[in-house]
């Protein structure tokens, strides 16, 4: 189940996740960035039985908020689900905003950091392939990989997060 939410992030509704991606439903979302000990970013392409944005590359693990879920409690069990570990360090928030790709796709996003400095184990069924890369990788392949449209805009979004702050 997944609260559907307005465009002031209030909850209006309770539904299925099925019933709310079919009908286009405004929901919440987290993105968790995450480095390793060095300092790389965890990058993932997703499965191509994914629901949403199947077989694209991923700067974030994350997902939906469950219905009556925190943003922050979401990051967490997303993270950890996605990588693989027990006992990660809780994201840090950063800031959220409000995705809406026009066609159907509109989202609450929570946008988190963390270290991770376990072995990761990431889910087979969520995750094809996977790597830690540097920034100056992710930089390179940016127009060469196709990526997941909300994480790219997060990604972006961080960037001029970052560099105000």
């Amino acid at each position: 189940m997944l609260d559907i939410v307005d465009e002031h992030d209030r909850v209006v509704d309770r539904v299925p996740r099925g019933e709310a991606y079919a009908r286009g439903l405004r929901h919440r979302c987290v993105f968790v960035q995450a480095r390793d000990a060095a300092g790389r970013l965890f990058v993932h392409r997703r499965t191509a039985t994914k629901l949403v944005f199947p077989s694209l590359y991923d700067l974030f693990v994350g997902g939906v908020v469950g219905a009556g879920e925190s943003y922050d409690e979401a990051a967490l069990r997303e993270a950890e689900e996605e990588l693989g570990v027990t006992g990660l360090p809780r994201p840090r928030p950063l800031f959220r905003f409000l995705y809406d790709d026009g066609a159907g796709h509109s989202w609450w996003s929570a946008v988190y950091e963390v270290r991770c400095e376990l072995p990761v184990r990431p889910q087979a069924e969520e995750v094809a392939w996977y790597g830690f890369l540097t920034e100056d990788e992710v930089a390179r392949r940016l127009d060469e990989w196709e990526w997941v449209p909300d994480g790219l805009a997060a990604y972006e979004r961080l960037g001029e997060f970052r560099s105000a702050g």
